[in-house]
């Protein structure tokens, strides 16, 4: 188990992270998510040990290893830039930090094929890095450090660079094989699709705090404040500012009903917040909001439209299946389903969360 303490890391007199306090089991899957410089690496060195907490401590299986440096721990780490040594073979690459630990032939032999058969390298054992494709050279990198039976392991968007097919692949490939290893494994991404997908547990970070921690599913469905809910919004969360009076949420120029199982919050003004994917171009069922919306732009993917819109003085994102040919300044009718509807007070505290959170 790795125990992270109200650690903080202060540089230059700015902090990097800020008394965070994690608990990490072993043979779990857990996700660091948050944007560029919110404080992943940051800590992903300090779990490594290759930077200390100017406060706070760090434990592994009981043992404080605050201060111990990345050497003296075992500790498997795998970067963006995957990096693989090009004038040994493959099987070597998996080698090498077994023939530093002073392993047996047997043993090496052992482990490299298993770490080989887990990542589908076994035809390629023979052969070059570089003769490689990007994804088997990114699935060497990773062989490697599972072969180093490590009881941390740590990876810091170790699938940014490769191609959208490669990460698709790799994706569906990593949680069997982070299950079949019994190791913690940490993984960074800025990208709320990828936690999804890889499941597990989630930290949100921002600013270098966690804001949020626990099964990747709940803490997307149920956000303990705004700042979580709009890390874990791909595209960003819809919010718009509105006040509760009797049973209508207002706003200049409309007015929602308040759901049935929010009928108890008090008046006030509270930020409502909502998933692009749940602003519909279709009525979703009778009890849907219908609200005047007016095109800003439509980006067309293929598969999905994202449609820009302003509403009064706001301006949120509609996620489309299929394809929409809006025009810029068109006035449409868009539709919300109530029960999707995010509360959150003027400190940015969840109320409660959507009533049909489990969407």
């Amino acid at each position: 188990m790795l125990e992270l303490r109200n650690v903080t890391k202060t540089v230059a007199g700015a902090d990097h992270i800020r008394d965070v306090s994690l608990t990490l089991e072993h043979g779990s899957l857990n996700v660091l998510l948050g944007p560029t410089l919110s404080g992943k690496t940051s800590l992903m060195r300090l779990m490594a040990g290759l930077d200390a907490p100017t406060s706070g401590s760090i434990w592994f299986d009981g043992r404080d290893v605050t201060g111990v440096p990345v050497q003296k721990r075992n500790v498997a780490m795998v970067y963006q830039q995957f990096i693989n040594y090009p004038a040994m073979t493959v099987y070597e690459n998996i080698a090498s930090p077994l023939r530093v630990a002073g392993a047996d032939a047997a043993r090496t032999d052992r482990e490299v094929k298993r770490a080989a058969e887990l990542l589908r390298l076994i035809p390629y054992l023979d052969r070059m890095p570089l003769s490689l494709s990007g994804g088997q050279q990114q699935r060497t990198a990773l062989a490697r450090a599972i072969s180093k039976n490590a009881g941390l392991v740590l990876l810091d968007e170790p699938l940014a660079n490769l191609d959208y097919k490669l990460r698709e692949e790799l994706r569906a490939e990593l949680p069997k094989i982070f299950a079949e290893t019994g190791a913690i494994f940490v993984y960074a991404t800025t990208e709320p699709q990828e936690a999804l997908l890889l499941g597990g547990n989630t930290a949100t970070l921002s600013e270098g705090r966690v804001t949020q921690f626990g099964p990747t599913i709940e803490v997307f469905r149920r956000p303990k404040d705004l700042v979580t809910a709009r890390t874990f919004a791909d595209p960003p969360l819809n919010t718009v500012i509105l006040r509760k009076q009797g049973d209508s949420f207002q706003l200049d120029g409309g007015a929602l009903p308040v759901p049935a199982g929010m009928k108890a919050i008090p008046e006030g003004t509270y930020a409502i917040g909502f998933q692009p994917h749940h602003l519909r171009a279709t009525r979703p069922n009778a009890d849907a909001i219908v609200l005047p919306a007016k095109v800003l732009v439509t980006e067309i993917t293929g598969s999905e439209s994202f449609v820009h819109v302003q509403f009064a003085d706001v301006r949120w994102v509609m996620l489309a299946s299929g394809i929409h040919s809006y025009q810029p300044e068109e006035m449409i009718e868009v539709f919300i389903d109530p029960r999707h509807l995010m509360v959150f007070d003027h400190e940015g505290r969840a109320v409660q969360p959507a009533p049909k959170a489990a969407a």
